[in-house]
């Protein structure tokens, strides 16, 4: 046995890796997440429908290409996966979770006309609090499964707003109004980007992103998100577009 792994193994005895869902001793090969609770995520399956009650609800703010979101953001141990990532100073399991979505993503071809991924930026006031943008590090996670480039600095945001939690959905689009901008036009004209964040709860605040970045000649906006805050109206899969495993791993029951 290597001296590396030697350690490794002394590392996890003193130190075990747990779940950040339910908090048992993750097992060798697991990463942030547990096998079983990982094939028990309430997934919404976005992916594999057309025009999904998540892409309607953009439709109602702004004319987006397409939407999705890895799943629903409506239970104590989901929601506990956004605060890891949001508050808890651990964006490497945003990063897991994006690299495993786009695994998936990549098989019905969602990535194939996307030029580029634009992480949702914060307030640098914001930003220099947490010490990261955790919509980056999903990013990331995303560029490193597809090779799509990450673009940062192409859009700012110039307003620190309150934060969305307490308000209600019109309090949400008032609160994000004209809070962006973008700073570099000359990147994004006619392309197609992918907007990405954590979570979307009303979508208010990615709205009003896409907006900015649509007075770009020739831009088209994509959504993409790990969770999403309701799950109102699920989207209806046919049987034969079901698989028996979900990213890989047998369901079980």
């Amino acid at each position: 046995m290597r001296i590396k792994d030697i350690l490794r193994d002394i590392l996890e005895f003193l130190m075990p890796r747990k779940c950040v869902m339910c908090g048992e001793r993750l097992r060798g090969g697991e990463s942030f997440i547990c096998g079983h609770c990982f094939v028990h995520l309430p997934f919404t399956y976005y992916h594999l429908v057309e025009q999904s009650q998540l892409e309607k609800q953009f439709w109602a703010l702004f004319p987006i290409e397409r939407a999705t979101s890895m799943f629903y953001h409506d239970g104590k141990n989901t929601r506990n996966i956004i605060y890891q990532i949001k508050y808890n100073g651990n964006p490497e399991v945003g990063r897991h979770m994006a690299y495993l979505y786009a695994e998936e993503l990549e098989k019905c071809h969602y990535f194939d006309d996307i030029d580029m991924l634009i992480p949702l930026p914060l307030h640098w006031k914001r930003q220099l609090k947490r010490h990261y943008n955790q919509s980056h590090y999903i990013c990331q996670g995303i560029h490193e499964k597809t090779g799509i480039p990450v673009e940062k600095g192409v859009v700012k945001r110039i307003k620190n707003n309150i934060s969305q939690t307490h308000l209600n959905a019109t309090q949400r689009l008032s609160n994000v109004e004209g809070i962006f901008q973008v700073t570099h036009p000359e990147k994004i004209k006619g392309k197609h980007v992918l907007l990405v964040d954590d979570v979307v709860t009303t979508g208010a605040t990615l709205s009003s992103c896409a907006k900015e970045l649509a007075k770009v000649p020739d831009v088209k906006v994509s959504i993409l998100t790990l969770s999403v805050a309701s799950r109102t109206a699920a989207p209806v899969l046919e049987e034969d577009n079901i698989d028996v495993s979900i990213y890989g791993i047998p369901l079980m029951e």
